[in-house]
């Protein structure tokens, strides 16, 4: 490991418990912001300039090379989810009701790490790096309408590096693969109206929690019937909301869920097929409907052969296992970054029992400073290279 950033762990693993305790929501990440502001004003400023979007912020570091430069670019996502924190921590959530369970915290600190590793004039590279810490990761979605901001239109990187957390991957160990390595997602809201009234007289209702059953019923034949058994995809409803009282026939109901797949063709097939049974709901109930795809991620599709280099890099390190990984049905809006700009997302183990999204996900932190001296060990290596 980069002894430089060895020294600075306890740095780090502070930054990130102060950033565990005030998790906020997409494009709210007020507070978050004034932090990591606060921190990179007290880094070498000579060859850094810092730009702001929305809650989101952009640091460029000139690198010393001459004129044209390459550009390296490093994301890291900033927001929190709605979860009641279950931890043991001492630092536990401040903001009641979100918490930092998807790693977040941990990706912002590793983004820091690394500004401060190449601010120092020691560390200099010949090509310019650009941090992007953004906004709104887990809804309604900060990557693509960042892309598309002035902010960034002229520091847009010529290649980008992501990763994540990875629970069941011991801390040590990175896995990727070149092609795709999470999936195409989408929210997915239905709301049923009908016509409410009395529990006694069903004959003179229409009955949206019958039809929000039958419809959810109906969904999971998509997948079992209209998807080639070699594809993947998958079709979750998570959450049922009808009805005021027991004794009342609900006018109302809402489905909650999302569409995971592995194409871009089985994405627009799904949502056909889902048209098709939501219109067949409202014929045979005799109701309405209305269909929200709520925020809609690119799969993630890593280059495959900047992803080769650097997992053939990463084989030369004796502090890294490498672990070629399988697709992930995970969802990422850092697949819009991949679709404009060459680049891969990896794996970073942590080594914690529960899940992404878990009330008592706790990651190891030994990971930060590996992930640290890892991106910034393989970004100084790339520099290097020819064009």
């Amino acid at each position: 490991m980069n002894q430089w950033v060895k020294d600075r762990e306890n740095i780090l693993i502070g930054i990130r418990r102060d950033l565990h305790q005030i998790p906020e929501p997409g494009f709210e990440e007020f507070k978050t912001q004034r932090y990591l502001l606060n921190v990179l004003a007290g880094l070498p400023q000579e060859r850094m300039e810092i730009r702001t979007w929305r809650t989101g912020i952009l640091v460029k570091i000139t690198g010393t090379g001459a004129e044209p430069r390459r550009k390296f670019g490093y994301r890291a996502d900033m927001d929190g989810l709605p979860i009641e924190e279950e931890t043991g921590y001492e630092f536990r959530s401040t903001h009641k009701g979100y918490m930092h369970a998807c790693g977040h915290d941990l990706h912002m600190t590793i983004g820091l790490g690394i500004v401060t590793y190449f601010a120092q004039s020691e560390h200099a590279i010949s090509d310019d790096l650009i941090v992007i810490f953004q906004p709104a990761e887990e809804g309604p979605g900060g990557a693509q309408p960042m892309l598309e901001s002035a902010e960034l239109a002229d520091w847009l990187p010529d290649q980008i590096v992501a990763l994540h957390v990875a629970p069941e991957y011991p801390v040590g160990t990175i896995a990727t693969r070149p092609g795709i390595l999470f999936a195409n997602t989408s929210e997915l809201f239905i709301d049923l109206v009908g016509t409410g009234g009395h529990a006694a007289y069903p004959h003179k209702a229409n009955d949206m929690v019958v039809a929000a059953c039958q419809l959810v019923g109906q969904l999971q034949t998509v997948v079992a019937r209209n998807i080639d058994p070699l594809d993947s995809a998958v079709i979750t409803i998570g959450k049922i909301d009808g009805g005021t009282k027991q004794n009342i026939i609900a006018e109302r109901a809402r489905l909650e869920g999302t569409i995971r797949t592995l194409s871009a063709e089985s994405m627009t097939k799904i949502k056909s097929r889902i048209e098709n049974l939501v219109s067949g709901i409202e014929t045979g109930f005799e109701c309405r409907a209305e269909i929200d795809y709520g925020a809609n991620y690119r799969q993630v599709y890593n280059e495959a052969e900047l992803t080769r280099e650097f997992m053939g890099w990463l084989e030369q390190r004796e502090d890294v296992t490498l672990f070629e990984c399988t697709e992930a049905m995970t969802g990422e809006d850092f697949g819009y970054f991949l679709a404009e700009i060459p680049g891969f997302m990896f794996w970073l183990g942590v080594d914690t029992p529960y899940g992404l999204h878990h009330a008592k996900l706790e990651p190891k932190e030994e990971a930060i400073s590996l992930a640290v001296s890892t991106v910034a060990d393989y970004l100084t290596w790339k520099s290097g290279q020819p064009v």
